[in-house]
């Protein structure tokens, strides 16, 4: 159980921030032994990693993105966000939030993605 959904701008413009939203049902983000996580798909290309945030609120971001993004939860409406700043086309991509479950070392729920495009 815990079904995830992205919600997102779709569109924005170089160097502006672009933020993301992750709404989970059916499941608490403050869950011990699950990991939310910010999984792209740039077009042509494989998944790759952002980073997640734990049950406590810690979060791990891709040392290459550290600079432009960090990982927020709001517990009262069971979301975690991704703020993207200074976009630019090579952000292009299907972004997809993900459960890990510790435990079993999988991912085991994932939202449908939403479609980001950077463009003037």
């Amino acid at each position: 159980q815990g079904q995830l959904q992205e919600s997102g701008p779709g569109l924005g413009k170089p160097s502006q921030t672009l933020s993301l939203t992750c709404t989970v049902s059916g499941a608490s983000i403050t869950m011990n032994n699950y990991y939310w996580n910010w999984i792209p798909q740039p077009p042509g290309k494989g998944l790759e990693w952002i980073g997640f945030i734990g049950p406590s609120g810690t979060s791990d971001v891709n040392p290459t993105l550290k600079s432009r993004t960090s990982i927020s939860r709001d517990t009262s409406k069971n979301q975690f966000l991704l703020p993207v700043s200074s976009v630019t086309p090579e952000d292009r991509a299907v972004y997809y939030c993900a459960r890990f479950y510790n435990s079993a070392h999988i991912y085991d729920s994932w939202g449908q993605g939403t479609q980001v495009t950077v463009s003037t």
